[in-house]
């Protein structure tokens, strides 16, 4: 199986693109091909639910000209996992940091950090983008420059000077939108208009966290009933009960992704959830670590424990299709450190592998 490795590049990013590997499947080892495409930054991945287009956002602040980050489409060849460029197109926000496809492979959406800002765009027969269908500017107040649940002597006082759009991705059934704001605090809910590819707030149009806890990254579960919210500030973990039919949430419970004597700074990045819906695994920074957590019947949350990344800055990590492994992106360590999935999901097993990659973001899978 191939596999796409984001990275940072430019100032401070030691990475120059895409980069293509081989992914064994029964042992987990990454082989690397060659840097497959030399765009700037692709801090984002996402592969057409068709297997024959990858999107990536250009996590950076200008593009021909103007304050705004870009997306780039790249056609698959799915015997040699070559990328061929098809466009590149604004991304109508400064540093976009997450990008999606809806489930019925029809549009992209992306969330501008720098920007605050959301986008919808058609994706065309030939894997291309067009014309924003739809732009939305978060406004209104931020959160509080301190994290309400931080653990002691935690300085995480950041993102609340603005608001930052952090993640966009459609639920699973694709009639509802949702994207976080980590500077206003907010979990928005939109309306998807297939037809236009407009996004209307939903009733209501948002659940707040609490102040300065900084929403980031969220999953579903694979039954569409719970949703998992990450906040980066405060490094707690949130389910919610999830309505289908409405778009709506309804939070139960929080939990810290830190153990329970933890002091200091760390920020949490992402969040899988395993096949089954069994396992939730979130991702801290600074403290190197991935937490894991076993999910009830109903959806509550239970801390099983935390494995170490075995590198610096995990800015993201990806369970691989079979299920059977974990890639950690260490960003500031250049590489990857892979993990295998032991006790049905109950525990992550370094498998002692370092693969290197300049300053890595998002691995991905071609399937």
């Amino acid at each position: 199986m191939f596999a796409y490795v984001g990275t940072y590049t430019g100032p401070g990013g030691n990475g120059k693109g895409i980069y293509l590997f081989r992914f064994n499947l029964k042992t987990g080892s990454l082989t690397p091909i060659k840097l497959v495409s030399e765009i700037p930054s692709p801090g984002w991945l996402a592969i057409h639910p068709n297997g024959k287009y990858l999107y990536a956002a250009n996590e950076v602040s200008r593009f021909n000209g103007a304050k705004t980050g870009s997306v780039t489409a790249l056609a698959i060849d799915r015997s040699t996992g070559d990328l061929t460029q098809l466009n590149v197109v604004s991304s109508q926000g400064a540093g976009p940091a997450h990008l999606s496809v809806d489930p019925q492979g029809q549009f992209v959406f992306v969330a501008n950090y720098g920007g605050g800002s959301i986008a919808v765009f058609p994706i065309q027969p030939n894997g291309s983008l067009g014309e924003p269908a739809d732009i939305h500017v978060h406004t209104g107040s931020v959160g509080s420059k301190k994290p309400t649940n931080a653990p002691p002597g935690s300085f995480a006082f950041s993102g609340h000077d603005s608001p930052h759009a952090h993640m966009i991705e459609a639920d699973p059934g694709g009639g509802f939108v949702f994207s976080t704001d980590l500077g206003q605090d907010r979990i928005y809910s939109w309306i998807l208009n297939r037809p236009t590819g407009k996004l209307t707030p939903n009733d209501p149009p948002f659940v707040s966290t609490p102040p300065g806890d900084g929403p980031r990254h969220f999953v579903f579960h694979p039954n569409g009933r719970f949703f998992y919210s990450l906040q980066e500030e405060a490094s707690t973990l949130t389910a919610y009960d999830y309505s289908a039919s409405k778009g709506s949430l309804a939070m139960r419970q929080t939990l810290s992704t830190l153990p329970p004597k933890f002091a200091g700074t760390s920020f949490t990045s992402e969040l899988r959830i395993s096949r089954d819906g069994k396992f939730i695994y979130a991702a801290n920074r600074l403290a190197d670590s991935i937490a894991i957590f076993s999910v009830s019947a109903s959806g509550g949350l239970t801390r099983v424990g935390e494995v170490s990344t075995h590198g610096d800055y995990p800015r993201s990590f990806t369970l691989d299709p079979t299920g059977k492994f974990l890639v950690s992106c260490n960003q500031r360590s250049d590489a990857l450190t892979t993990y295998r999935v032991e006790a049905k999901g109950s525990k992550l097993a370094f498998m002692g592998e370092y693969t290197p990659v300049g300053s890595p973001a998002i691995i991905v899978f071609l399937p």
